[in-house]
């Protein structure tokens, strides 16, 4: 039985830091760190490490004898971090299942949005629209960074990388001194400090103009890449394990614990609701657009672009447009029809569904069940 510490009768441990910010400990990190700092020229923005999500990346292990170097063949990476690639291969196969998962997530946040966070087939992933200094942008900035954290995260409990391991969080104060601390937590701080390194590089090996538009959207992508890294740590919880006859728990081990990334998820979606408009200063530095606003803090999300028309398929900005799209005619929000076709109408048409029905337990021990077709009415954009 695992649970987690907030449905206990105890109180909820204190809050943890934020782990050191310099770099990363360990001779190769900081390796890393000097070589991220001789980089300074410009990457072009249509590559993307997010690319590492839509191809399948080779373990370590596979590793052919004499073939070309993995992180020469892997698409969209800085000079950066190519070069943090070649020092933690083995961390590349988690890098991309972390922007999976948040290609996934952002998919679901937004399925009823006009723009849903489609992808493209190409190296930049989300397309044109990217280019944009957007609040879709900025979520999608600060979801990826988060999905980076929450993969290492976990691949160092799971004991598939040599650099890290279980997590080495303090016992909270505030835990019951009957309870013991121990297990394998996932290691959020390493998670934390990786992700920083990686994902903040390309931003970091720029030089750009005090002042210009290009220095607002570095400023604006490291703010969300800082903004989802630190919902997964906000988000990491204790999670406990009862021991005792019968299920009695009168001993419990308890450790720490990522959230669901749908949290992550959700907690992202409400920061981009509320993100801040801002624009760059002559001293380099974002401002509030409306100083009526609290100045947003290292958890929120910012944007320096109004959003494009996400109704009519644009070239030039990236979107795709809403015709084609599945509406609900009697929805009044986002998904409904009269918003997400942006007054253009709809087409009705029906489609077979096929559910299983009737299911019934036989012992010992499956579940059967029939097949139940049922037509339903759908409704496109036109």
């Amino acid at each position: 039985m695992v649970h987690r510490k907030g449905g206990a009768p105890s109180r909820r441990p204190a809050r943890r830091g934020l782990p050191p910010q310099p770099t990363m400990t360990g001779p190769r990190l900081a390796l890393a760190a000097a070589l991220l700092c001789s980089c300074t020229s410009p990457v072009a923005d249509a590559n993307s490490w997010w690319s590492l999500a839509m191809n399948p990346i080779q373990r370590p292990e596979m590793y052919i004898i004499g073939a070309q170097p993995v992180c020469s063949q892997l698409p969209g990476l800085s000079p950066g971090q190519r070069k943090l690639c070649q020092l933690y291969q083995e961390h590349m196969v988690f890098i991309g299942e972390g922007a999976r998962s948040a290609i996934k997530e952002c998919q679901y946040q937004f399925r009823q949005r006009r723009w849903n966070c489609s992808t493209v087939d190409n190296t930049s992933v989300f397309g044109r629209v990217m280019k944009i200094g957007s609040r879709e942008t900025a979520f999608t900035y600060a979801v990826s960074a988060a999905g980076v954290v929450n993969a290492i995260s976990r691949a160092c409990r799971e004991g598939e990388l040599s650099s890290c391991g279980c997590s080495r969080t303090a016992r909270p104060k505030d835990l019951p001194r009957d309870w013991l601390w121990g297990g394998c937590g996932d290691n959020v701080e390493y998670g934390y400090r990786f992700a920083k390194e990686f994902v903040d590089a390309k931003e970091r090996e720029k030089n750009y103009v005090r002042g210009s538009e290009e220095q607002a959207r570095m400023l604006m992508n490291l703010q969300n890449n800082e903004a989802g890294r630190r919902a997964v740590y906000k988000l990491a919880d204790v999670a406990c394990k009862c021991h005792g006859v019968s299920g009695s728990c009168s001993l419990k081990t308890c450790w720490l614990q990522l959230a669901d990334f749908r949290k992550v998820g959700d907690l992202l979606k409400e920061k981009y609701d509320s993100a801040a408009a801002m624009r760059i200063s002559r001293k380099g530095k974002l401002e509030l657009v409306n100083n009526r606003f609290n100045m947003p803090t290292q958890e929120d999300l910012v944007y320096v672009d109004p959003s494009p028309d996400y109704c009519l398929r644009n070239e030039t900005t990236g979107s795709l447009g809403t015709q084609g799209r599945l509406c609900n005619k009697t929805s009044e929000g986002m998904d409904g029809c009269e918003l997400m076709c942006c007054g253009r109408g709809y087409d009705q048409f029906k489609s077979v569904q096929v559910e299983r029905c009737h299911c019934k337990f036989h012992w010992c021990c499956y579940v059967k069940c029939k097949k139940c077709t049922e037509i339903v009415d759908q409704y496109v954009c036109k």
